[in-house]
Order: structure tokens, then sequence, then C-alpha cells
């Protein structure tokens, strides 16, 4: 579980003052004492936790071993002293006055809590459990020995005997909220995570200021993969308390992670308004920036960076990935070629200046830097990523699967080179290979979204193991589920398999992710068309020839829709 556990350890305050005449432990434990011992033994004790409370130890024990001089078989004092010693750390010690106790009395149950405490805290969680276990026989109505007991259980994997412990608990005290409280960290590491939530939504009705369940609740959320509610719940934390900067940090990659850019940027922005900003929250408001394609925001980012460090190569770097993608070339050019060899951004440098390069027209030139490149530094896959990926961008893919090939003995369990190879095996028309391919990167990673993706619209476009397919498309969506092109190819499965209504539900999502994309306009035209929705259909098939105007299928598509059906 994420953050930082609320841990209990016993009550090491001393208990409360026991005067002459009460019914207190100090009492009944005092009892064959005469009279003025009694009256002597009851004013030291007083004493004594008043120095514990004010945090004078030394005085404190001072004054419990003079009590127990006048009643050396009390068990109720030796706890009493067992309790100051574990305050200052004196474990060993205080474990020998726990012992001596329980012997003194075996049917006085404070030892056997503090003992319990004592060997959980030394990480002897089986031996507090025997103390523990013993300790709630004895005072069945006290909260602190089930919470303990069901703390080291869980510790132990013992999940059956810890939820027994703490229903019994909650049975007996309906407003118990670390019973219920710590039944949701329970059923959270048995990953039963609903039972979870239950538990931390009862918690949290009894106590709805428990930031700790709040923060449970939404990382039990987030195993879940429900990532919305972990969003809402951490937001409303935020909302109530600014400065809980772990939070607002975690909450901030959930964002970044969900490609929920836009609302990170105002988190992100918070984050620098609270003092938080940093070198590092900077660098993600200008990579969004650049995500979200506003190229002048990242510029300007990345540019106030570099004025405060002009040594930080991996900020230039992006710097000028934000002038190749704004499309001013020569800046970009001029940003990349600052970067020294050996530098970490180098090797991307490198790869960015060669395809600027065949941009301008300077193919030979982009090769000869990549080669160049390769012979300095020549345990750099990238280099040979780049190359091959050159080489394919110029018309010569056989060069590219040459050059990849000729390298694979070297890097042969990296999955971008497998991942790569079927690329190019795809596009010179080598479908098996490229299958067999992007099966290898999956053995070597296997929840690589973009193998997971490519064999499973594959096998779609080629009308084949569509129920491998859609495995794949599945797993690919719920990795990445806010990917408009994953959404795609899985409604384009269920399509091919002749499961319309699916197909519309998950090619609706994705238009609705990207709605610049011909591909994925012509999909959904294609599964209304299916369903006799005609209207729709040519609505969409027109989208899809707007943003792809020499698409001669799509012209005779249309041209046949309407001729079939006339104009809707």
């Amino acid at each position: 579980m994420r953050f930082i556990p609320i841990m209990l350890f016993c009550t090491l305050a001393l208990p409360a003052c026991a005067t002459t005449g009460s019914t207190s432990s100090l009492s009944h434990h005092t009892s064959q004492l005469d009279r003025d011992n009694r009256s002597r033994a009851d004013y030291l004790y007083s004493r004594a936790h008043l120095a514990n409370i004010e945090g004078d130890y030394p005085a404190a024990l001072s004054l419990l071993r003079d009590a127990l001089e006048l009643d050396p078989s009390s068990a109720f004092l030796m706890t009493a002293v067992a309790k100051v010693k574990l305050k200052i750390g004196q474990i060993q010690e205080a474990m020998e006055y726990v012992d001596k106790a329980i012997k003194l009395d075996p049917s006085y149950r404070e030892p056997y809590v503090v003992a319990g405490s004592i060997m959980a805290s030394s990480g002897k969680d089986k031996e507090a459990v025997n103390y523990l276990r013993e300790a709630v026989k004895l005072d069945p109505t006290k909260e602190d020995a089930y919470l303990q007991l069901a703390i080291s259980l869980m510790k132990q994997f013992e999940y059956e005997e810890a939820v027994n412990t703490l229903k019994s608990l909650v049975k007996q005290n309906g407003d118990s909220v670390l019973g219920y409280y710590y039944l949701g960290r329970t059923y959270s590491q048995m990953k039963l995570y609903r039972d979870a939530i239950g538990y931390f939504k009862k918690t949290l009705e009894l106590r709805p200021d428990f930031t700790q369940a709040s923060i449970d609740m939404a990382a039990t959320y987030e195993a879940l993969g429900d990532y919305s509610q972990a969003i809402e719940i951490y937001s409303s934390l935020l909302d109530e308390n600014e400065n809980m900067a772990p939070i607002l940090q975690h909450l901030i990659q959930i964002l970044i992670q969900q490609r929920r850019y836009g609302d990170a940027l105002e988190y992100l922005n918070l984050a620098v308004e609270s003092g938080l900003g940093g070198q590092e929250t900077m660098r993600k408001i200008g990579l969004i920036h650049l995500e979200l394609e506003q190229f002048d925001d990242a510029i300007k980012v990345f540019s106030d960076m570099l004025e405060k460090d002009p040594t930080a190569d991996q900020i230039r770097l992006y710097l000028g990935i934000a002038y190749e993608e704004k499309g001013d070339t020569d800046r970009a050019y001029a940003e990349f070629s600052k970067i020294p060899q050996g530098a970490q951004a180098y090797i991307d440098a490198i790869g960015h200046i060669a395809f600027i390069l065949k941009e301008k027209g300077e193919v030979d030139r982009a090769v000869d830097i990549l080669k160049s490149a390769i012979a300095a530094n020549p345990e750099q896959i990238e280099l040979y990523l780049n190359l091959s990926a050159l080489y394919e961008a110029t018309d010569k893919p056989e060069a590219g699967l040459k050059l990849l090939l000729d390298t694979e003995s070297r890097f042969a369990s990296d999955p971008r080179l497998q991942f790569r190879l079927g690329v190019l095996y795809d596009k010179l028309g080598k479908k098996q290979e490229s299958i067999e391919r992007m099966k290898k990167v999956l053995a070597i990673s296997p929840k690589d979204v973009q193998a997971l993706n490519f064999l499973g619209y594959t096998y779609a476009e080629m009308g084949i193991n569509l129920e491998e397919a859609l495995a794949y498309l599945k797993q690919a969506v719920e990795l990445r589920p806010n990917d408009g092109f994953f959404m795609d190819s899985l409604g384009w499965v269920y399509y091919k398999m002749k499961r319309y209504d699916e197909a519309v539900k998950y090619l609706e999502e994705a238009a609705g992710l990207i709605d610049d994309d011909s591909t994925i306009a012509e999909h959904l035209g294609d599964a209304y068309l299916a369903r006799h929705e005609i209207k729709k259909a040519l609505k969409k098939y027109k989208k899809a020839l707007e943003l792809d105007p020499d698409h001669k299928e799509l012209i005779d598509k249309i041209r046949k829709v309407k001729g079939e059906h006339g104009e809707r």
C-alpha cells in the first residue's frame, strides 16, 4: 500500500494515578501492604506518573523502583517500569520486567500487551501473536490488543485469523474506527479490493477526517484500475489541504500516466504556486506542453530552465524537439548540435539531427552521421534503430532489415530490436516473420503495449486468430485506456468478429479521443454501415475523406453506398 501506514504501538504512558482507597490496579496489587506502605507507594506512583507525562523518564524510573521496594510482588508496578524503559529504548530490560510481571500475576492483561508490542517492534511477530492472543482472552473488551494482534498476523500473512480478530472487535464495538480501517488494510493485502473499499468507506463514515484511510482507499482503487475514483479522492484531499506534497506529486503522476495532461498541468502549476516547483516539476510542465503541441509554451519553459543551468543537456534535447515539432528545424538543429558527445542526451540528439538532414534532402550526410556515431558508440542500440528507421523512411527497408539482422546477436534480448524487425518484415510484406518477431517482443516484455496492439490489429486485418487478437487488444486497452489508436484496434477486431454493437462502442470512443484520423473515422463508418445506420456511416466516410482527400478506395466506397441506399 502506498504512503506511510498508521502503526499501532503499545500505550506507553503510565496508567492514571492511583489513590488510597481506590479500586485501581495499583490498589489491587498492593492489597497486602500495610496502610503506611500502601499510602507511600500510591504517592510514589503518582509522582512517577507526573514525571512520565513531563518526559522526565529517569525520575519516573527512580520513583517506580522506590515503589517496587515497597511492593516487590506488584505486577502492576513491574509493567509500569517496563513501559518507561520501552520509551527510552531499553528493550531488553523492558522485556525482563514484563516477564516478571506475567510470572507474578498471569491473570493481569497489561504485561501481555506490552510484551506483544515489544516483540512486534523487534520483528518477532510470531512471539507477539502468542502474547496478544492471551491479552485478548484476559479482557475481550479492550481494543488495543485486538489491533496489535491483527497487525502482527497480517505481517505473517495469517490473513484469515487477522480478519476474524478484527471482525470480533467491530462486532463488540461497532464504532471502532481502527477496527474497520485495519479490515480494509487486511483485505487490500489479500487483493480483495472491493471488500477493502467497503471497510475504508465505513471507516470514513465514522471519521471523515481520517486522511490515511482516504489515501489507502484511493490506492486500492488504483489497484483495481479505477483511476477515476482514485483521482477524485486525491483531488478532494488536496482541496482540503493543499500542502499535502506527497499526495500532490502522486496525483500528478497518475494524471500523466492516464494521459490527462490538462489536469496534470493544473496540479503542476499548483505545485509551483505552493513552492514545490523544482526542476523536475518544470520539466514535467514543459513535456506536457510539448505533448499538447503547445510548442511556444514548451520552448519558454525549457529556455528558462537552460538559463539557470546551461549544462542541462536533457533539457536542451527537449528544447530542440520543441523547435523541431514547431517546424523550426534550423533552431532545432542548433540546439541538438550543442549537446556534447558523451552526454546522456547525445545519442538521441544524433538521431534527431539525422532526420532533420533527411528532411532537408541530405540523406547521405544523415547516413554518414549515424554510421560515425555507431562506430564511436557500438553498444548503443538506439543508433542502429535510428539508422534502420532512416533506411525505411528513404524506401530502403531491406537495408534497414539487414543492418538489424547483422547486429541481432548483440541485442537479441532487447524488445526494441525485435519490434523494429517486426515492423520491417511487415513493410516488406512478410507477415509471418513480422508476427514471429512481435511474439518475441512479448516473450521478453509481456506488457509491451505496442506489440500487443500490432499483433491484434494485424490478425484483425488478416481476418485470422480473432479470439487471440481480441485478447491482445483488450490487454493493450487495459494498460493504456486513453489511447485512441488502441481503442480503434479493439473496435476493429470486434467488427471483424461481426460483433457490431461492441465495435461501434469502442470505435466511437476512439473517435472521441482522436477526431483527426482518417482510418478511425472510416472504421466507425464501416461499423455504422454494418448496423444499417446509413446516414451515420456516410457522415463518417465524408469526415474520413476530408482528412484524406486522396483515398481512392474511400471515394469508391462512398459512391457505392450512395448508389445502393441513396443520399441520406
